[in-house]
């Protein structure tokens, strides 16, 4: 890609350089060196870091308060980012519901919402799937019934990400049972200190309360919470899931995890008296996936050149999510068969606070199977790869 650069986008380059080289914390930056699981505060930490920099949302439009960036510079500050290890975006807020409330509210909403989460001072979380509706979300059955100026929810939401430190949440919601699945559904923003709304963590095969199930019992929402009008609330997710599954693809992380997996495997002896990379099988498997990576960026690119001219992400959405996915999932098989034997231990304690005083690098074949684990479910959320294949068939193929 540097050969297709202008002068003034290697001029970005290095100034998105220089920036993280003085701006990106030097503690944050050891945790993600050493496989030490980030919490909240170092999320919103450089968030705010990006944000007093103008650089929070590269994706809002500028009147919201977005870069302006080309889709090449948003693509250089995204590789650059990933290549020192800097988290990436706390999507709920920045990614997901925010172009929901600047395509669809109101001035109002627009107002009282978008600085708070430019500036990450509110914390968002989604409600989206349902015990019962999870791949096929148009079944949800928590409900919203209009009492006065407010909706009464209940029911109840599931696999919801971060929720445990969420001061907002967004949710879809049945506001007219006797309607078409798909036509009955409302976008509702509500207050997680509301009154009625309980918690239930759900720890994952990585031994990680990373998501809950979040209860709804007698929940008053007003009614300006709405976004958009009642019963329209679907038109309003397909367009936030479309920004969510680009978002899934992961080309730059994936990039740099290529990297690493390449430097490993040329210190990784094949039991020949040669190491990994001079393996013919393993070889092949790692050149397969690299190009697989290298077709994933440039469809990415097409992407985000569709969205700077306003816009939304259409059905190639779902084929970068299945892609960048699949692609991961690959990553980790192979970081695992590099470990091998060294992957087997499942003591959760021993993988962050027992590795704190090593050296860097020591740990990573000890996280090999936590990350393998936690990553099974990328093939999952965001809607499966089973329904975006659907999907595409519907959207491209016209079957």
């Amino acid at each position: 890609m540097n050969a297709a650069f202008t002068a003034e986008e290697l001029e970005f380059q290095q100034e998105v350089r220089q920036f993280l080289e003085a701006e990106f914390p030097a503690d944050i930056k050891n945790k993600v060196d050493r496989h030490i699981r980030l919490v909240k505060d170092d999320y919103v930490r450089w968030q705010k870091i990006l944000y007093n920099r103008g650089w929070a949302a590269p994706n809002w439009p500028v009147e919201h308060g977005g870069t302006g960036w080309t889709p090449v510079q948003k693509y250089i500050f995204s590789s650059e980012c990933a290549r020192v290890g800097a988290p990436e975006t706390v999507p709920f807020g920045l990614k997901m519901v925010a172009p929901v409330i600047f395509t669809y509210g109101s001035e109002e909403q627009k107002q009282r919402f978008l600085p708070d989460i430019l500036a990450s001072n509110v914390w968002w979380c989604q409600g989206y799937s349902e015990p019962n509706a999870g791949s096929d979300l148009a079944s949800l059955k928590t409900t919203a019934v209009r009492e006065g100026d407010h909706y009464i929810v209940n029911g109840t939401k599931t696999w919801n990400t971060f929720g445990q430190y969420a001061d907002w949440i967004f949710c879809l919601v049945r506001t007219d049972p006797s309607a078409k699945k798909q036509e009955g559904i409302s976008f509702l923003l509500i207050d997680m200190k509301t009154p009625g709304i309980t918690l239930s963590p759900i720890v994952l095969i990585d031994g990680q309360p990373e998501v809950n199930e979040v209860h709804f019992q007698d929940v008053r929402v007003p009614v300006d919470n709405r976004v958009g009008e009642e019963n329209e609330g679907w038109t309003y997710a397909k367009v936030l899931l479309t920004h969510e599954r680009t978002n899934i693809a992961g080309v730059p992380h994936s990039r740099v995890r290529m990297g690493k997996l390449r430097e490993l495997a040329a210190k990784t002896p094949d039991g020949n008296g040669g190491n990994m990379l001079e393996d013919p099988v393993f070889a092949q498997r790692v050149a397969e996936l690299e190009i697989q990576i290298w077709a994933l960026e440039y469809a990415e690119l097409r992407t985000l050149a569709a969205v700077s001219t306003g816009k939304a992400p259409g059905p190639e959405s779902s084929i970068l999510k299945i892609a960048g996915t699949e692609a991961a999932q690959h990553l980790d098989e192979l970081f695992m068969q590099l470990a091998a034997w060294q992957s087997l231990p499942y003591v959760p304690e021993q993988f962050e606070d027992s590795f704190k005083g090593r050296a860097v690098g020591t740990e990573a074949s000890a996280v090999t199977a936590l990350e393998y684990f936690n990553n099974r479910k990328q093939s999952i959320y965001g809607g499966s790869n089973e329904i975006q294949k659907n999907i595409i068939c519907k959207a491209v193929l016209g079957l």
